[in-house]
Parts: C-alpha cells; sequence; structure tokens
C-alpha cells in the first residue's frame, strides 16, 4: 500500500497556514480512506481533515497547537513495515523554544513613587444565579455543540441554565449566556492607573482581513452606485408567509438574496470576475454571505442560488450562518462566491460601502429598512425605505451596467411577488 502524505489543505484562497487543533486518531492507529483524523483551524472555519489513505498513522509531524504552512507535511499514514525516514528527514523541524532574553539592568527611576492602589471592580448590582444543571459525577448535561461554543466563547457551563429535555443545555442557552455576560474585549477589561494601550494579537480571521483587504482596495478601481427601495410590499409579504403554519421563517435578508439572484441572471455582466486578460461572466450565482463574528468577518458561501427557492434560501442559508458561528463550515463553503451581500440593518445602519471581495466583480452593502416620511402623489404619508450600495469592479463593468442591475433589484423588491417564482 502506497505512503500517504498528510498535508495542511488550502481550504480557502486567502489560507496560508492552518493550525492543528487537535489529533483524533493518535500515533500506531488504524486509519481508513475517508476517516477524519484531526481538526484544521483555518482563517474562515475549524475543518475535520479526512485521510486520503489507508494504513497506519505512522507519525504526526505537526502536534496539536502547532501550525503549519499550506502544503507542508503535517503526518504520514503508510504500513508499518514501510520505511519512512527519507520522507520525515525532508519534514520541517517543530519550532524550538525561544532562549530567554539576556538580562537588562533597569535604570535607576528619576524619584521614587509610590505604587498606585489596587483597582477597585465597579460594583456591579447582584443577579440570581442561575441553578447549574448537573448529574452524579459533578457533569454538566449539555449537547456536544453547546459544550463546544462554551469552550470557546470562556462560559462556564456550570453557571447555565438548561432549557432543552430535562434541563440539558442547548446552543441558545450559551449564546443566551454569552448575551447576558459578553466576554471580556480590550474595551472592557480593567487597566490599572497609568497603564496606556493593550496590544492585542490577532485572530486568524483578522489577521486574514488584514492581509486581504489592502490587496482589494489598492488595485481594485471601486465605484459605487446607491439606490433607494421601497419595502412596503416586501414587508407585507415577508409578514404573510411568515404566518403560514409549517413554512420556513423569511427574513428580509432571505427576500434581498433571492431578488440578487433573480436580477444576476438578468445582469450576468454584474455576476462577472476580472481575470487578467479577460473577464469571467458567471452563469451560475453562488452567493457570498457576510458573517459578523466577534473576531472578524467572513464570507461563506450559498452554491447554486439561481436553482433555488425563497424557501430554500432561508432555510439554507440560516444553517450555513449557524455553522459560519460555530466555526463549522465544509471546505467547499468557504471560497468561490460570485457576488456577496452584506446586511448591516439590524445594527440600525442607515447605508453604507462595502470593499470587494476578490475575485468577485461587486458586493452589495445594504441598509435598515426605516419607517420615513415619504411623498406620493403630491402627499405625504410613512413608508418603509431601504437604502442599497452596489460596490463595482471598474475593470468588470461601468456605472450604467450596475445602475441597470439595481434597478431590476429595486423593481423585484418593490414587486415582491416574483421573489416566489
Amino acid at each position: 500500500m502506497p505512503i500517504t502524505k498528510v498535508v495542511m489543505p488550502k481550504l480557502s484562497e486567502a489560507m496560508e497556514s492552518g493550525k492543528v487543533i487537535k489529533w483524533i486518531k493518535k500515533e500506531g492507529d488504524r486509519v481508513e480512506g475517508g476517516e477524519i483524523i484531526a481538526e484544521i483551524e483555518t482563517d474562515k472555519a475549524d475543518i475535520e481533515l479526512e485521510a486520503f489513505g489507508s494504513g497506519v498513522l505512522r507519525k504526526i509531524v505537526v502536534p496539536a497547537g502547532d501550525r503549519a504552512p499550506v502544503g507542508g507535511l503535517i503526518a504520514v499514514i503508510a504500513d508499518a513495515a514501510d520505511d519512512i525516514a527519507g520522507l520525515l528527514a525532508g519534514a520541517p523541524a517543530p519550532p524550538a523554544a525561544a532562549a530567554p532574553p539576556p538580562p537588562v539592568s533597569p535604570a535607576p527611576p528619576p524619584r521614587a513613587v509610590a505604587p498606585p492602589p489596587p483597582l477597585a471592580p465597579r460594583p456591579i448590582a447582584p443577579a440570581p444565579a442561575p441553578v447549574p444543571v448537573a448529574v452524579p459525577g459533578g457533569r454538566v448535561k449539555a449537547s456536544p455543540l453547546a459544550k463546544k461554543v462554551a469552550a470557546r466563547s470562556g462560559v462556564d457551563l456550570r453557571l447555565v441554565q438548561g432549557s432543552g429535555p430535562g434541563g440539558r443545555i442547548v446552543r441558545r442557552d450559551v449564546e443566551a449566556a454569552l448575551t447576558a455576560a459578553p466576554s471580556p474585549t480590550p474595551q472592557t477589561v480593567p487597566l490599572a492607573p497609568g497603564v496606556e494601550y493593550q496590544d492585542v494579537p490577532l485572530s486568524s480571521i483578522r489577521a486574514a482581513i488584514a492581509r486581504r483587504m489592502p490587496l482589494a482596495k489598492a488595485p481594485v478601481p471601486h465605484f459605487y452606485v446607491t439606490v433607494e427601495i421601497a419595502m412596503d410590499r416586501a414587508w407585507e409579504l415577508r409578514e404573510a408567509l411568515n404566518a403560514l403554519e409549517g413554512q420556513p421563517k423569511i427574513s428580509v435578508t432571505d427576500m434581498i438574496v433571492k431578488a440578487c439572484v433573480l436580477a444576476l441572471t438578468r445582469h450576468p455582466e454584474v455576476n462577472a470576475s476580472f481575470q487578467g486578460e479577460s473577464i469571467r461572466v458567471n452563469y451560475r450565482v453562488h452567493m457570498g454571505l457576510a458573517v459578523a463574528l466577534d473576531e472578524g468577518l467572513i464570507t461563506p458561501v450559498l452554491r447554486n442560488c439561481e436553482a433555488k427557492s425563497l424557501a430554500q434560501i432561508a432555510v439554507e442559508g440560516r444553517d450555513l450562518v449557524e455553522r459560519a458561528r460555530a466555526r463549522k463550515l465544509r471546505a467547499p463553503e468557504l471560497s468561490g462566491a460570485t457576488f456577496s451581500v452584506s446586511n448591516l440593518g439590524m445594527f440600525d445602519v442607515d447605508e453604507f460601502s462595502a470593499i470587494i471581495n476578490p475575485p468577485e466583480g461587486a458586493i452589495l452593502a445594504v441598509g435598515a429598512v426605516k419607517v420615513v416620511p415619504v411623498v406620493e402623489e403630491g402627499r405625504i404619508g410613512m413608508g418603509r425605505r431601504m437604502k442599497v450600495t452596489l460596490s463595482c469592479d471598474h475593470r468588470v463593468m461601468d456605472g450604467a451596467m450596475g445602475a441597470r442591475f439595481l434597478q431590476t433589484l429595486k423593481q423585484l423588491l418593490e414587486e415582491p411577488l416574483r421573489l416566489l417564482v
């Protein structure tokens, strides 16, 4: 049986390295092709790594907690009799522990300064302690997903009241605890008197954004087109659909995504990307959905939206966003979008301009739906209005193309029964 090199996979266009979270298999274990052997942290999600060959996990080159470049050897699968010494000789050596810095004599202080008194915590109104849901042995009843979310968020499950069957803690209980007691951030961590700043290491997501965005905004010639849309009929249709029993709940974002899909099928020149010596026009719509996480922004991809109904987009989009927040996306969902939507309306943002995520040629920024005074047929009344801004790559399209796309989008949302086709 051939020797199988297990390498760090490239799971997104921006990925340069990955971190081994943990090894599911240990050295000496038998491994079958397709079996999960490790969990890998990328700049967008935690991915379960499958074995592409069968045999024995002979050597783990990159231990849990360490990083490796894309394509770097992290383990070897082979038969027990196979000689893997030559393969391991070319593997990178594990990082050596940093040598302690040489001692430095401190400069004498100009004058004696009394140490500052300890920072007194701010008084916090006492809250009733939640009743822990424990079982014999000191364990807490919680779903696996709730445990994972709690571990990432620093929530003590012993202090969370479960709402699942038999008092079991589920994911929504952990999220409710996070809302009630937000995790410390640089703004909420108390600092000693005289401290001027705090350096917070970049998360993997924030580091990827820091690398990618200058590559997008500087070389990509952006231009922006904004339009205001009357959302009265769309709002009424959404409420009517959500009142039906047994039907998936529809959000404003779902309706916007469906309208974008229909508009892109009519204007494929907007569903395009710059390829250097050519423009690639896409006839399938792979929609990127911007999702805000505490550590940064990611854009998972909902594929083949041109073949999905509004209800399918609602169900699959909600599942995609939930798994993005739990960092449980699959590899095909991390890249390949042809167009993206970023909605900040839930934050009461009127309008904004989004940065294009290459190689996409455009992204739609969506503001809040607001009840405002409007003039219709010479009379002043109240209406629901929403502003959207299309960011365009001028190498791919011009202003007229972007304006025609927005004109179609506006018509679809102002006559929303067309979204039900």
